[in-house]
């Protein structure tokens, strides 16, 4: 199995959810792109780190090769190796990127590949918590529009996702559910941000 070394952003929005329609994000580690979702607090986009245009060009290049050695990155930057080693360091701790390995879940044996709308009725932090601690539920984002919360699920068959879907229903406080089938992927980047 290959597995794609790529480069993610700390909060990034989910697979085929516009970033506009994502008010808060939830969860925890993916199975599948290993990006650890935090929840989104207003305080969040005040502590926005400030990237020279170093840093950009450091997070460009390991968007492209997640792998690729300091001493390259630092030549194709304008960097010694030791100095592109502690940019790439202090871009990781303080939380602006990861560099992580990408599954692809239909190598993994999983067939269904679906986004599940859901409405609620009342506050939803209760039902949050509640979705949350579903393990098939890889992206749990609260929005504003017709949908409270949306999910992204993997599963491995059509029978698998619909007892998801029975067992999303049976969450007190949640109305009705919505799911939207992935046919194809047609486009999956983790390149915003760098530009």
């Amino acid at each position: 199995m290959r597995a794609t070394f790529m480069v993610g952003f700390v909060e990034p929005h989910p697979v085929g959810l516009h970033a506009s329609a994502a008010a808060t994000m939830i969860g925890r580690p993916s199975r599948w792109s290993n990006l650890p979702y935090r929840r989104v607090e207003e305080e969040s986009v005040a502590r926005e780190q400030h990237l020279d245009d170093i840093d950009r060009a450091i997070i460009e290049r390991l968007q492209h090769d997640g792998r690729l050695p300091y001493t390259r990155l630092g030549a194709a930057v304008g960097l010694s190796e030791a100095a592109v080693r502690q940019r790439v360091q202090r871009l990781i701790d303080n939380g602006t990127m990861q560099i992580v390995a990408v599954t692809n879940p239909m190598q993994l044996g999983m067939r269904r590949m679906a986004m599940i709308g859901v409405r609620t009725e009342g506050e939803t932090t209760a039902i949050a918590g509640r979705l949350e601690a579903f393990p098939d539920i890889d992206y749990l984002v609260i929005t504003a529009g017709s949908f409270d919360f949306i999910c992204e699920v993997v599963a491995t068959d059509d029978a698998a996702l619909l007892d998801l879907t029975n067992r999303i229903r049976s969450v007190p406080g949640v109305r009705s559910t919505e799911t939207f089938i992935y046919l194809e992927l047609a486009k999956q980047t983790y390149a915003w941000g760098a530009h």
